[in-house]
């Protein structure tokens, strides 16, 4: 028997996948930062079901949030990112919160469909608390009754981000010497507020601000035998008349608080 030969153009023609430009730069950014995959548990507090629907749309093969190295994993123990579906219920509110104290830190918290995020149509109902962020802090919101799955994945992807952030967040702690000096520590607190005060108030907040440290700073230098004396000799050599105008007023500030 001859050998049937196919024609070629009824022959299957198998197309190598190319990805799209921004697919790509997203999946070398998520190796560069996180390097590997996210994992996601998905926390139904008492929903209907739609919003799980749509999250399953969006890893399976037509939207495939996969190829973003985005996984859905059984155990909050494996988790990167929870999403919260549904309003939070009281029968939930104990599971939920397990669920959150079992996921590794840093993690990420999605509010995730109208319920969740607010409490939707259920917000007034005697067995519920309300969204997600009456019991977590809440990262990201993904609102709609229920999001499409461009909207999930449009979310998840800010989750993405949002986690890098957190991964290489860092946390300092003043010591004495990262403290910010008072100007003139010694000068009673009354009469430092007094004279700022009213500095701002003839010099605007920052010129202000300058103008009373420096009329300070010539309390601190006196010898204290004639401090008014010393003042209105700072007033004379001043050449700007504006500045004069405020020392003098300063200097009626502390007149005036001398006196009480």
């Amino acid at each position: 028997m001859s050998e049937i030969v196919t024609p070629q153009g009824l022959q299957a023609q198998v197309e190598k996948e190319i990805l799209d430009d921004a697919v790509a730069n997203a999946k070398a950014k998520l190796l560069k930062s996180i390097k590997r995959s996210a994992y996601v548990y998905r926390v139904d507090c008492g929903g209907c079901n739609a919003c799980e629907i749509e999250i399953f749309a969006s890893i399976m093969p037509v939207f495939d949030a996969e190829r973003f190295g985005i996984k859905v994993v059984p155990t909050p123990r494996q988790a990167d990112i929870l999403v919260f579906t549904g309003a939070m219920t009281r029968m939930m509110r104990v599971p939920a919160m397990r669920a959150y104290q079992g996921a590794p830190d840093p993690k990420i918290v999605v509010s995730y469909g109208a319920c969740g995020v607010s409490g939707g149509i259920f917000h007034d109902n005697y067995c519920v608390w309300g969204g997600t962020d009456k019991i977590f802090p809440v990262d990201v919101y993904i609102p709609g009754c229920p999001p499409s799955p461009a909207q999930t994945i449009y979310g998840f992807a800010t989750a993405l981000g949002l986690l890098e952030q957190k991964q290489k967040r860092t946390t300092h702690e003043d010591t004495v010497a990262d403290q910010a000096q008072i100007n003139q520590a010694k000068i009673p607190y009354k009469l430092r507020v007094a004279l700022q005060v009213k500095a701002r108030e003839m010099s605007g907040y920052l010129h202000g601000k300058h103008i009373a440290d420096q009329f300070m700073n010539i309390l601190a230098t006196t010898d204290g035998v004639d401090v008014f004396g010393d003042i209105d000799r700072a007033i004379a050599a001043l050449e700007d008349p504006r500045r004069a105008e405020v020392y003098k007023a300063l200097r009626q500030v502390l007149k005036s608080m001398t006196i009480q």
